[in-house]
């Protein structure tokens, strides 16, 4: 029994009952493929019920106000998806009359649409015979056939992709493609897979060699930046605080954060309140500061790594253009600020 026929008979007994494997319409694909990106099935799936039930249609999708949005995406990161999932949907609306693209060269135009998710939507809906590559993937077929070559290299890319094309099953794409995945994310998993119940376990060449725990290879070039955030904020007499939107290209763009001053390393409140930057946002009102957390908060990116500070700061006055803190559930805010409000107001 060759790997496809072995691979497709573990995924028909194994397979985790989920909803966007009961479907081929391409909207709902898409939207399940954009959320799993960079995101576990178990987080990922919450969200993609929220969407389906918020946006049914792609032209429900095109016509959403982005703030709403991006305040269902909240928490899941990686905000680029939402904003790219929106204008694509836009994009299918206006340019397509509301049809999805039904080739894998034509999904691939989709802003936000990639190799792997156009391979993806084309084999499940348009039986295509496109493969998909993705970090299971990667996985599954370093251990099996024993290669070293780095995942993320330009030669690595070539290989694991041309190697994915020649074992798919030209008749049945769509099995292939999500057995494939699939049996990355159960049986072939990152840490400590369990090889005595692996139905490849007498032909993995990782698991002859003893390789397991170090296949696959990824070359470490990713240089990662530290950043210093102080956010102010600033709460008036009447409950009102004031909120700015993200407009720099970056991390976050559209959501919305509490003023904030970026230092070159950590500060404190003897350091802050010497500031411009502080006299200026709080328009030289009297004020009590006081730093809401005893310790730096360290939020991981993938390039980069914030040490942040939340100053509240109660003014004596009240401030142009606030917002109820009642109100503030309505502003889509980055997790971190999410998560400082939930503590605090």
């Amino acid at each position: 029994m060759d790997f496809s026929k072995i691979l497709t008979k573990w995924y028909l007994q194994n397979k985790r009952d989920l909803p966007w494997r009961n479907t081929v319409n391409p909207y709902y694909i898409w939207l399940s493929e954009i959320i799993l990106q960079q995101t576990r099935v178990k987080q990922g799936l919450a969200y993609y019920e929220k969407f389906i039930v918020a946006f049914p249609t792609v032209f429900d999708l095109a016509k959403a106000d982005e703030n709403i949005i991006l305040n269902l995406w909240q928490g899941l990161g990686y905000y680029s998806r939402a904003r790219n999932l929106h204008f694509s949907a836009k994009y299918i609306v206006n340019e397509l009359d509301g049809k999805f693209p039904t080739t894998y060269k034509d999904i691939l135009k989709l802003k936000g649409v990639g190799d792997y998710t156009a391979s993806a939507i084309a084999s499940i809906c348009y039986n295509e015979p496109h493969a998909v590559v993705d970090g299971n993937v990667y996985r599954v077929l370093a251990r099996y056939y024993g290669i070293d070559i780095p995942i993320n290299s330009t030669e690595g890319i070539k290989l694991f992709k041309k190697l994915a094309q020649e074992l798919i099953n030209i008749k049945d794409p769509a099995t292939f493609n999500q057995a494939i995945m699939e049996f990355g994310a159960m049986q072939c998993k990152p840490k400590n897979p369990d090889c005595s119940i692996c139905p490849f376990q007498n032909s993995c060449k990782a698991k002859e060699e003893k390789m397991v725990e170090i296949l696959p290879i990824k070359d470490k070039k990713i240089k990662v930046t530290k950043r210093f955030f102080n956010y102010l904020v600033l709460i008036s007499p009447t409950d009102r605080t004031l909120l700015n939107q993200r407009k720099q290209k970056g991390i976050w763009r559209n959501l919305y954060q509490f003023p904030l001053i970026e230092t070159s390393k950590e500060i404190d409140i003897s350091e802050l309140i010497k500031m411009n930057e502080l006299h200026e946002i709080t328009n030289e009102s009297n004020s009590d500061i006081k730093l809401f957390n005893k310790k730096p908060i360290i939020h991981k990116l993938s390039h980069q790594h914030l040490s942040v500070n939340f100053w509240v700061i109660n003014l004596d006055k009240e401030m142009e253009n606030s917002i109820s803190i009642s109100d503030f559930d309505k502003y889509p805010v980055p997790i971190l600020i999410h998560n400082f409000a939930e503590a605090y107001f």
